[in-house]
């Protein structure tokens, strides 16, 4: 009931969101996470589906209450990431804990540069989400950012409308579809993942893409950004406070190293991303 209520405040239509996840089968990410974790996307790209241990499942469930009422004060306006649901699968006795969320790219606009953001330059005032954070003892987490090139994308699209255009006139004569190949049923997932070019180069729904924001007009380039703070299901327990201690014997006491507190990890947090974004 918790995620249901959770999805209803991030615009979710429950409909909507199971055909997302059910309709058709998802595919891997590109990406790569933390430690080499690949991510799975629904269908549509719209959410990410991510295994996740047995530790983050009850870091969850340590949060998940504080977490729904920040959400509610925030009236679901957050850069946190928007956890939609989290499930366990067991295959073949085998248990694999699973977790969705809103994808932070766009499902239609293409990422050219992404960039992983921390604040510590080792081995790699705090604004509300990272009080609360620090208040439930939250760490290791960052800000995933990732850059759409309008213009690059115009010319790419450019590109693909003239090798299609060229197979086309190769297969006249022959039929609308090459040899091999059917053409997509009205109601199929490739269908409705097309749906969205009734957007112009660099246009967005933002009820959808509700991490996205446009370049302002007198930039000297023309870009949509996507932001949000992403890995925050890292207590600092027993093991951070030892790599801590071992980190510090390291490198000294004033190195900028990640495993801090959470009070000092949100703190220099925030000074760096204000410090690299302007």
């Amino acid at each position: 009931m918790v995620f249901r209520n959770l999805r209803e405040r991030f615009g979710i239509d429950d409909q909507d969101y199971q055909n997302s996840v059910t309709r058709s089968a998802p595919v891997y990410n590109d990406s790569h996470g933390r430690c080499g974790v690949r991510f799975l996307t629904t269908y549509d790209r719209r959410f990410v589906i991510k295994a996740v241990s047995s530790e983050d499942v009850a870091e969850m469930h340590n949060i998940l209450k504080k977490y729904h009422q920040f959400i509610v004060e925030c009236h679901g306006n957050t850069l946190l990431p928007q956890f939609l649901g989290m499930y366990r699968l067991t295959v073949d006795g085998v248990e694999t804990y699973m977790v969705v969320t809103r994808n932070v790219f766009s499902h239609r606009l293409t990422v050219h540069r992404k960039y992983d953001l921390k604040g510590s330059t080792v081995a790699r005032e705090a604004s509300d989400k990272e009080k609360f954070l620090a208040q439930l003892k939250i760490m290791d987490y960052s800000l995933l950012v990732g850059i759409h090139d309008v213009d690059r994308a115009e010319q790419e699209e450019m590109e693909v409308e003239n090798r299609t255009e060229d197979e086309e006139c190769e297969n006249d004569g022959i039929g609308g579809n090459p040899i091999g190949s059917y053409g997509t049923p009205p109601d199929s997932p490739g269908n409705l993942l097309n749906f969205p070019r009734f957007f112009g180069p660099g246009e967005f729904d933002p009820s959808v893409d509700v991490y996205a924001m446009k370049s302002h007009e007198s930039a000297p380039k023309k870009e949509v950004y996507f932001m949000a703070i992403i890995d925050i299901l890292t207590p600092y327990d027993t093991k951070k406070k030892a790599a801590h201690a071992a980190k510090t014997v390291k490198h000294g006491a004033g190195a900028e190293i990640s495993t801090v507190n959470p009070e000092q990890y949100s703190k220099r947090f925030n000074e760096f991303m204000s410090n690299i974004l302007t």
